[in-house]
């Protein structure tokens, strides 16, 4: 069936910020659909409110939209583009939630428009649990016992007939959000409660959880004509009990045996025909009972998921491409594999000889207090996906691409007691891999550890055959036996993880294996096992004897991306890779990428030229540059991953374009730069550097409190903290850090009330162009990050702006800057301090490429490459229009008992962007796509530490004159009173009931302003703010965003929209 005529114009919606649970792969999934719909003469139309995406570049689409992704915002835009269709299953979760409450809300009655890829009835049918469980019966099969309630009461009534331990699923949320396993009825209660919350229909899914039970995952594609194809199988090593998005999974799936496999693939067509999926891509879950091979089926998703990104990696089959042109009337024998060279159509089953890894990343070290255990809601940031010939290589090579410190199944530093190695084999964990390992040293049999873990005996086994090779490497003979050496890097062992078995230096190690002449080859993917010819070089390294490289010998750049994602490096900087390789592939360059991460446009097959899905190591980047020999490689662009392969580059007389390792260097050792300042005469905030604790206390005596103290070499953030006083600081030296000679730490005056500046400029060597000053929202003292920020600035002269664009300018000419360049600068008693710089690609670059319509890390990526600003005609920047806000969004919903206050540690997970003819409009557009509701009556709580005060008259006015009661503790009740406002006064948690958190669970406060410093005050007001969180209470931790909020509150207006397009 050819593609439908009928159809003219498809709006395409997308997902939104990066959350735990929804992340990058839905801009992948969206830039294809956007390609593959025009590419068939559609016209496109495209909304996100993620300006850090690669679909919201304005050459992607006809119209695109940065706006919130919600029903009323959507309204305007169909309004204005009146689109045919919308296709919403490339947008996560996100994007189904907003198509339903189009069809809830009569737009698309109104504007006659079609949902393609899914209809309403089958998203219902797949999402609405019980209507699930009703389709999946009629067709033979089994879903587990579980009934559907929609209040506490119905739910305890159903628990009674499915018994404990029981698993809480709320309808109509993403990445497990608000589920939980419950083993008691004060736990079943607490999950339900907060469930109810979470669901957006108010209803909860109630079934018995099959602890121990295999689970596996069926990617599948369906067309109108019904031919019905898997892509792939996924297994978890996880048993059942810890979410799909938080387990380790392999592809394809090891421990099915035939007969199991094609009863699960006959199962997985017949699902998607009676839940309606017609056209698209589905992802379909089951758990098979290892005792008697009984199998139920768990859930099902109507549309492009987190696995359809990885298998769409693992195979080379391009999911959400051939999703697109199917829900456009195309079917699969009419589509061409991509991939393949011999016009093999879409509609063959890809078929896979290597063995696909995926390692989840998780960021728990940021959440203080919050506990490790995995569970049915998804908690991990990121993932890793590595492919190797075996189970053994691919797990190895997923581990050293995690970037936490570990080249494989590494050692703890500390002996386990025998208790703490059974609980660390028991309670799922990041770490359980770990303490197998261990016990497999200590000789623990396959049988116990099952009994343990539940993870299938198979994996086990692989574990322990790595463990035992560990004694072989530990052999005195073996770097001289070429037979065992090669035999280690066939099982994935790294030159660094036979280093640190062997005590020995890597470097030394690489020498042998070179002199032994042991070397990887390249496999390509191609969706066909080699079956077939493939013109995609789409590779990964393995130790056999044919290499499929083939290498050319044209003019090439390499650019290094950034692994996995993790809070501080994410979708921005993945954003910036593509952009490198899209800008120096128009400027004649062969492009080649080399990363690690399923999730993102830059792993895409037809994004560069040619593409390494391979660890972001030493060893594994020096391998492609041997076979490759590029005439430079780009490093600045995938954050702190590669920059740290720096300084080991240049000793290998790697070339890289653009800023030099020793100024890159520079920037980032402390020491150094404190140095570069004073000779260039800059200012910075008093400070100075400590290598043991008698050396801080004695600097914080001397510069004074408060300080901000922070290691070198750290990104987002890490181990950042404000203390007020030397307890405080030496509470910090001995628990989050511990300082050295090698681990020095920087002390710096706190700037209290400064305003904090973004400065992003490019240099290339002779002239340098600021290209945007971001104004933080949030004073001083809250991570860049994680601050909201405007550009243009909003509230300051034009004095301080020359003032600020002055001392960039003096800094960057005394650096040998060649590329990007992102300045931090803070100003307060009409002094411009220099806080640090970042001569690499930063997280504001998307935005500001958007604000201002340039694309700033591809000019940047071609002055690298040795193409001037004045040979690219880039002279001066354009003025800006509009005020353009970008917001950022946190996880505190997903860690119980997190304190969500702001503060100098990033612990956002991603970003909105609000574009607005005034800074009011644009930053409550910022808030709503962030999932904040301001308030525009009701009473507000305040309380706010002493120097805040001063902010108080501005923000009682605007909340007054617009009918806000007021309400405070003691001491800021007394300063409103002072100030001539009337506020009641309420107890402090600590001081007595009635208090503040009784009014909020009461839904007497509507809006919560709480400031607060010292760990002290601030542990004692921590209740306040998870009370806010948990009951949906506006909450404001610092003065200057409440400031903003209020203003807000004051203009209430009725924003329009507008599309990229017409704002450039």
């Amino acid at each position: 069936m050819p593609k439908r005529n009928d159809l003219n114009s498809i709006l395409i919606i997308g997902a939104g910020p990066i959350v735990i649970g929804q992340a990058c792969e839905f801009d992948y999934s969206g830039v294809q659909a956007c390609k593959a719909l025009r590419e068939e003469g559609f016209r496109v139309i495209l909304v996100n409110s993620n300006p850090a995406t690669i679909m919201t570049d304005p050459e992607l689409a006809d119209s695109t939209y940065i706006e919130p992704i919600n029903w009323k915002a959507l309204k305007k835009i169909i309004e204005i583009e009146k689109p045919d269709a919308i296709l919403p299953t490339m947008g996560g979760q996100t994007g189904l939630n907003a198509a339903l409450d189009l069809d809830k809300f009569g737009v698309l009655k109104e504007y006659d428009v079609e949902l393609i890829g899914a209809t309403k009835e089958a998203i219902d049918k797949a999402e609405d649990r019980e209507k699930f469980a009703e389709a999946i019966a009629k067709i033979g099969l089994f879903t587990p016992k579980a009934g559907l309630a929609h209040n506490l009461r119905e739910a305890i009534e159903i628990q009674r007939q499915v018994g404990f331990p029981c698993i809480i699923r709320p309808n109509f949320t993403m990445g497990g959000t608000g589920s939980g396993i419950a083993y008691n009825t004060e736990e079943f209660e607490e999950i339900c409660e907060r469930g109810l919350d979470l669901s957006p229909t108010t209803e909860l899914y109630i079934d018995q959880y099959l602890s121990g039970w295999k689970e596996y995952e069926m990617e599948v594609v369906r067309d109108k004509s019904d031919n019905c194809i898997i892509v792939c199988s996924i297994e978890n090593f996880d048993p059942m009990g810890v979410h799909t998005g938080d387990s380790i999974t392999v592809a394809p799936a090891q421990t099915l045996t035939d007969k199991e496999y094609q009863h699960m693939r006959d199962a997985s067509m017949a699902i998607l025909r009676e839940i309606g999926v017609e056209t698209g891509g589905s992802n379909v879950q089951f758990a098979i009972n290892p005792e008697n091979g009984d199998m139920v089926v768990i859930e099902m998703n109507p549309r492009v998921s987190r696995s359809s990104a990885l298998a769409s990696k693992a195979t080379g089959f391009p999911i959400a491409k051939i999703a697109a042109k199917l829900a456009v009337g195309f079917t699969l024998d009419e589509l061409e594999n991509d991939i393949s060279e011999d016009g093999i159509p879409a509609s063959f089953e890809p078929t896979i000889d290597y063995v696909v890894t995926k390692i989840p990343r998780f960021n728990f070290e940021k959440f203080s207090g919050a506990s490790n255990m995995l569970t049915s809601q998804m908690k991990s940031v990121g993932e890793v996906m590595a492919i190797g010939s075996t189970f053994k290589e691919s797990f190895q090579k997923a581990i050293r691409g995690l970037e936490i410190d570990k080249s494989g199944l590494d050692r703890f530093e500390k002996k386990l007691n025998k208790s703490s190695l059974r609980a660390g084999i028991i309670s799922p964990t990041p770490e359980r891999i770990y303490f197998i390992a261990e016990a497999l040293r200590m000789d623990y049999s396959l049988e116990d550890l099952h009994t343990m873990s539940g993870i299938d005996p198979w994996f086990l086994n692989e574990l322990k055959e790595i463990v035992e090779f560990e004694k072989n490497i530990s052999h005195k003979d073996f770097l001289t036996n070429k037979e065992e050496f090669y035999k280690a890097k066939q099982m994935g062992f790294s030159d660094k993880k036979i280093s640190l078995i062997r005590n020995e230096i890597e470097d030394d190690i690489r020498k042998v294996r070179k002199n032994l002449k042991i070397n990887p080859v390249f496999k390509r993917v191609d969706t066909c096992a080699a079956e077939f010819k493939t013109s995609t070089a789409y590779m990964y390294s393995t130790y056999q004897e044919e290499c499929e490289s083939n290498p050319t010998d044209k003019k090439k750049v390499m650019v290094l991306g950034g692994g996995p994602n993790r809070i501080g490096q994410g979708i921005e900087f993945d954003y910036c890779c593509v952009h490198a390789a899209q800008a120096l592939k128009e400027n004649g360059f062969e492009t080649i990428m080399v990363n690690c991460n399923p999730e993102t446009v830059s792993t895409d097959y037809d994004t560069s030229d040619r593409l390494y899905f391979e660890p972001i190591t030493l060893e594994d980047v020096l391998e492609i540059i041997e076979i490759e020999n590029p005439d430079g490689l780009i490093i600045q662009y995938g954050g702190q991953t590669p920059l740290k392969l720096a300084n080991d580059l240049e000793k290998f007389n790697v070339p890289i374009f653009g800023t030099s390792p020793d100024q890159i260097d520079l920037s980032e050792d402390r020491a150094r730069f404190q140095d570069f300042v004073k000779q260039n005469n800059l200012t910075q905030p008093p400070n100075g550097m400590a290598s043991n604790n008698e050396e801080a206390l004695a600097i914080g005596n001397e510069i004074g409190y408060p300080l901000v103290v922070r290691p070198s070499y750290v990104l987002g953030g890490r181990a950042m903290e404000v203390v007020y006083g030397s307890e405080d600081l030496m509470n910090y030296l001995t628990e989050a850090f511990q300082v050295n000679d090698s681990n020095p730490v920087l002390l710096d005056k706190f700037l209290d009330v400064a305003i904090e500046f973004d400065v992003e400029a490019i240099s290339d060597g002779s002239r340098i162009l600021i290209c945007g000053i971001l104004q933080h929202i949030e004073q001083a003292g809250v991570h860049s990050g994680d601050s909201a920020c405007s550009i243009p600035p909003y509230n300051i002269t034009i004095e301080t702006e020359n003032k600020i664009k002055n001392e960039v300018i003096k800094v960057i000419k005394n650096m040998n800057i060649i590329g990007l360049v992102n300045v931090q600068i803070a100003y307060v008693n009409d002094t411009v301090y220099l806080l640090e710089v970042n001569p690499r690609a930063s997280r504001t670059i998307p935005f500001v490429s958007k604000a201002l319509g340039l694309p700033l890390a591809k000019i940047a990526a071609r002055v690298m490459a040795g193409i001037s600003l004045e040979e690219q005609k880039i002279l001066n920047i354009p003025e800006l229009k509009l005020f353009n806000v970008k917001e950022a969004v946190m996880p505190f919903n997903k860690f119980q008992n997190v304190d969500p206050i702001l503060g100098p540690e990033m612990r956002s997970t991603g970003e909105v962007m609000g574009i607005g003819k005034t800074f009011e409009e644009a930053f409550e557009k910022a808030e709503i796509a962030a999932g904040v509701t301001i308030p525009d009556s009701g009473s507000a709580f305040i309380s706010v530490r002493d120097i805040d005060k001063q902010f108080l008259k501005e923000i009682a006015e605007d909340l007054t004159e617009s009918n806000f009661s007021l309400v405070g503790t003691k001491g800021t009740v007394r300063a409103l009173k002072e100030l001539g406002f009337q506020a009641r006064q309420i107890n402090k948690v600590l001081e007595g009931r009635p208090h503040i958190i009784d009014l909020m669970k009461n839904s007497e406060i509507t809006l919560v302003i709480n400031t607060t410093e010292g760990r002290e005050s601030i542990k004692d007001s921590a209740s306040i703010r998870r009370t806010a969180l948990e009951e949906k209470i506006c909450c404001t931790t610092t003065i200057q965003g409440a400031v903003a909020i209020c203003k807000v509150i004051k203009n209430q207006l009725d924003w329009s929209v507008q599309k990229l397009q017409d704002i450039h």
